[in-house]
């Protein structure tokens, strides 16, 4: 782990004022400089983009901070960009954004900030740049580089942001304890960028998060999923679900999870850490999928274990059905969340639901029958749940581990071979139940639905191809057990 930690260990690249201005001599940070000179204001680029600079990261988010008033600069500018140019004007939150093309910048007056220990809605009161670089959440974020044309390129960093970034150090521009306090969701946010930026958060800052944990009840749940959502989505998102559990912030938000640590022993036999193996299962997705809502069903493929973990003298820890029980906690977690119930929730459902079917496979004969049925019930996301199957394989025993990757691999091959030759992924039965009924003069009925069943079984399980003719002499024939005979036309 600490090989692959050091890989993703981001590069800091050092630049004088005068390499920056050169960075910066591009049209759009020339037109901010002349619109903010015509107007006599300070103007700074802030922020994300100037940290994303140091690390050679893409960034497309502009954030510029003007000594005066934000929406007078956003107004200028956007008269300056010309035809195209779109102007926001939020006025309640002295912020604006200015659009054109594939250009967005976001304006905001420097201002400073003070909060009422119930809200996380600040105060806020005009102030000067170092106003509100004290604002900020974390020493890397708080780094500006003018944009006046008498200082283009100069970088204004009072807390030392490039060190932090050099040491890879999350903290705070002042004590942490008022910061997390006055804003709680930066607890998060703390945690959110030591993950996708594999940086340490400082002692103090730490401490601070342990602290400060039962302020985050303030916040809603909307804006903790979406910092959820940014930590699964990091390159080793194990990292922040470790760090969240760390600080105490995980039971609060997320006890499902942490409810799935320990680990218990009877008669000398114990079983996984299921919060750890887990995090191990997330990491290993995470290497072979961007998709968002796989990474959610890597995270809760076991979320049913603490409710079905039981003691059977003859076979050890047993999860009877924790997959059929895990999937039905997913709507009310993700109601909870404030996240979508939509055909994503779904989706992680029928992961979760799903995801024990390949590896009984495995441990038994890979036989076309099973695997036509996996193929039938997984239609499309058959790859994802193979992908996060195999994740799945934590096994400390290296032959065992060889042994299912291998068996894998010919479940894989058979899923190839079935679909080209079967067409079985997301099919119906070549007979439908309107032409069983117009066959045998039926209404729709109990009957019917068996003889439907029947048939796609027969599909599944070999016995018939899947083509309608095979499928019809198979109805025919099973259609007789219930004494039923082809109506003619006439008739």
């Amino acid at each position: 782990m600490l090989s692959v930690l050091l890989k993703r260990i981001p590069e800091v690249k050092l630049y004088s004022d005068s390499e920056l201005a050169e960075i910066l001599d591009r049209k759009e940070f020339r037109l901010l400089s002349k619109t903010a000179d015509s107007l006599g204001l300070e103007c700074y680029v802030v922020g994300g983009y100037v940290r994303d600079l140091f690390l050679e990261r893409p960034s497309k988010d502009i954030d510029i901070v003007v000594v005066g008033s934000g929406l007078e600069m956003a107004k200028a500018y956007g008269k300056a960009l010309g035809r195209g140019a779109h102007v926001s004007l939020f006025k309640n939150f002295g912020t604006a954004q200015v659009k054109k093309g594939n250009l967005e910048v976001e304006f905001v007056g420097a201002r400073k900030e003070s909060y009422q220990h119930d809200s996380r809605n600040p105060i806020v009161e005009n102030g000067t740049l170092e106003d509100d670089q004290n604002r900020r959440d974390f020493t890397i974020n708080a780094m500006a580089i003018c944009l006046n044309e008498n200082r283009f390129g100069e970088l204004v960093d009072p807390f030392d942001g490039i060190a932090d970034l050099q040491d890879r150090i999350i903290r705070t521009p002042l004590d942490p304890g008022v910061t997390f306090s006055d804003d709680p969701l930066r607890m998060l946010r703390c945690i959110r960028f030591a993950t996708q930026l594999n940086f340490y958060i400082d002692d103090a800052t730490f401490q601070s998060l342990e602290q400060m944990r039962d302020r985050i009840t303030i916040i809603s749940k909307e804006r903790i999923a979406e910092e959820l959502n940014k930590i699964l989505l990091s390159p080793i998102p194990s990292k922040g679900f470790i760090d969240l559990d760390r600080c105490g912030l995980l039971d609060l938000i997320f006890p499902e999870l942490t409810a799935l640590q320990g680990v218990e022993t009877v008669n000398g036999r114990g079983h996984k850490d299921v919060f750890l193996q887990t995090l191990q299962v997330l990491d290993n997705v995470a290497k072979g999928s961007d998709d968002l809502w796989l990474r959610w069903a890597a995270l809760l493929h076991d979320i049913g274990k603490p409710k079905t973990k039981r003691w059977d003298n003859n076979h050890g820890w047993t999860f009877h059905n924790h997959n059929y029980i895990g999937q039905r906690m997913i709507p009310s977690l993700f109601e909870r969340m404030k996240m979508p119930k939509n055909e994503k929730m779904k989706y992680v459902q029928k992961m979760v639901d799903l995801h024990m079917r390949p590896i009984a496979i495995v441990d038994d004969e890979v036989t076309d029958s099973a695997v036509r049925r996996l193929l039938f019930d997984a239609g499309d996301d058959i790859d994802d749940l193979m992908l996060l199957c195999e994740a799945d394989i934590t096994s400390h025993n290296e032959q065992k581990k060889q042994r299912l990757l291998q068996n894998f691999k010919l479940v894989r091959e058979k899923l190839r071979d079935l679909e080209e030759r079967d067409r079985i992924r997301n099919f119906q039965p070549p007979v439908d139940g309107i032409e069983i009924i117009e066959t045998f003069g039926l209404s729709p009925s109990k009957i019917v639905g068996d003889l439907k069943s029947a048939i796609k079984d027969a599909v599944l399980d070999g016995v018939i191809p899947n083509e309608h003719d095979a499928a019809f002499e198979f109805l025919l024939a099973e259609a007789g057990k219930y004494g039923l005979r082809p109506i003619s036309k006439k008739e």
